[in-house]
C-alpha cells in the first residue's frame, strides 16, 4: 500500500511535539518494514498544495497524528485542510459535494471520488482514557474518542473513504505510559495493516 501520515503537531512551549514526531516516526518505520511505501508531510510546515493533493491521490491511506487542542485539531492543520481539501473539490477528493440540480436536497456529501481508499487517526490526548464512554464523567458525558472526533470522520466521508480502526494515547502530559504507548500502536499497525495488505481488497 502506499501510505500518507500527516504530522498535525502545532509547537507551543509546552509542547514541543517530539511525542508526535516519535509516533510518526515509528509508524513510518514500521509500516515500510511491513512492505508498504510511506511519505510524511508535516501540516505546520510549507507545502503546495498540488503536491499535497497529489500525495492524497498516491496514497491509498492516510495516517494523520494529531495532538488534541481544544477538542479538536491544531489551527495549522485546519489551515493544510482548509487549503489541501478545498482544492480537491473540483474532482480530486470529489465532485463539489454530490448534490445534483435534478435533486438539489439530497444526496449532500455523497460526491466523493477516493472510494476504496482508507484513512486512519492517530491522536494524543492530556485526557486519561477513564474521561471517555463513562456517563458518569462530567465532560464528555459518556461519549467516545469517536464521537469526539465526528466532524474528521465525516470529512473523509465527504471524499469517499472508509475509516480504519482509531489509535489514542491518552494522558500524555499528567500520567505518560509512552512505552506502553508506543507497543500499543505496534500492535495497532500490525493488526490493521498486515491484514489491509496490498493484495488484500476487503475494504474496496
Amino acid at each position: 500500500m502506499n501510505i500518507l501520515i500527516l504530522n498535525c503537531h502545532q509547537h507551543y512551549a509546552f509542547s514541543e511535539g517530539k511525542l508526535s514526531q516519535t509516533l510518526v516516526e515509528r509508524m513510518k518505520v514500521q509500516l515500510e518494514a511491513m512492505g508498504h511505501a510511506v511519505r510524511t508531510v508535516a501540516t505546520s510546515g510549507e507545502f503546495a498544495v498540488e503536491t499535497e493533493v497529489a500525495n492524497h491521490q498516491w496514497a491509498d491511506t492516510v495516517i494523520l497524528q494529531i495532538p488534541v487542542n481544544w477538542m479538536g485539531i491544531p489551527w495549522s492543520a485546519k489551515r493544510y485542510m482548509d487549503e489541501v481539501y478545498t482544492a480537491g473539490t473540483a474532482g480530486a477528493f470529489c465532485n463539489n459535494d454530490g448534490r445534483t440540480s435534478e435533486a438539489p436536497k439530497k444526496n449532500y456529501g455523497n460526491g466523493g471520488t477516493l472510494t476504496g481508499k482508507t484513512y486512519m487517526l492517530s491522536l494524543t490526548f492530556n485526557a486519561p482514557s477513564e474521561a471517555f464512554d463513562d456517563p458518569s464523567e462530567y465532560l464528555f458525558q459518556g461519549k467516545s474518542v469517536d464521537d469526539l472526533f465526528f466532524p474528521q470522520h465525516m470529512n473523509f466521508r465527504f471524499f469517499g473513504m472508509t475509516g480504519l480502526p482509531t489509535f489514542a494515547c491518552y494522558d500524555v502530559l499528567k500520567n505518560p505510559e509512552i512505552e506502553q504507548d508506543f507497543e500499543r500502536l505496534s500492535t495497532h499497525l500490525n493488526a490493521v495493516f498486515e491484514k489491509n495488505s496490498v493484495t488484500d481488497k476487503e475494504l474496496v
